[in-house]
């Protein structure tokens, strides 16, 4: 098992962010928890109502492709944020980075599966293997009257509607 420590999640519904925005506000809310453990204070300093609108959110959510281009524009040329794979989310955790994660049954065209998330954004911080195959450890972004917590989430029956995006800060200040 493989976690991430001192990493802090957010409730997308926290009173802090704009009303309008809390039922879409889980990509830029993993962002910012993201950045937070970094400690990029110049990026996330500003809240949440200020990414929401840097990164593009919608009322419909926050496409992949989007987070990655604003991230990187975010960002500059100090990080790498770009797509990544299962073993690469492994690898970026074990080295102690956090990994946003994007599950999307919607826009995947499997409309009719059974799962935890059908759109939504969330920090992955840790996972696990068995004989059962991965457990993803994410922090959830929270609901309606519920805090962020952290979830077990198993990677096989999710792995069709899930992608990943890797954000990796390659100097240091």
């Amino acid at each position: 098992m493989s976690t991430i420590r001192g990493f802090q999640g957010k409730s997308q519904y926290a009173n802090d962010i704009d009303k309008r925005f809390r039922p879409s506000a889980c990509g830029p809310v993993t962002a910012y928890t993201i950045l937070r453990y970094y400690e990029n204070e110049t990026t996330y300093a500003a809240g949440i109502d200020h990414l929401y609108r840097l990164l593009g959110g919608t009322k419909i959510g926050l496409f992949k492709w989007r987070f990655v281009r604003r991230m990187r524009k975010l960002l500059g040329p100090e990080w790498i944020v770009e797509d990544c794979g299962i073993e690469r989310l492994k690898n970026e955790i074990d080295e102690g980075r956090p990994v946003a994660a994007k599950f999307d049954k919607w826009f995947s065209f499997h409309w009719f599966g059974k799962f935890v998330f059908d759109y939504h954004w969330v920090p992955v911080i840790g996972y696990k293997e068995s004989e059962n195959g991965v457990m993803l450890i994410v922090h959830d972004n929270g609901g309606r009257n519920r805090d962020s917590r952290v979830r077990e989430i198993p990677y096989a029956p999710h792995k069709d509607i899930l992608s990943f995006v890797k954000i990796e800060k390659t100097t240091v200040a």
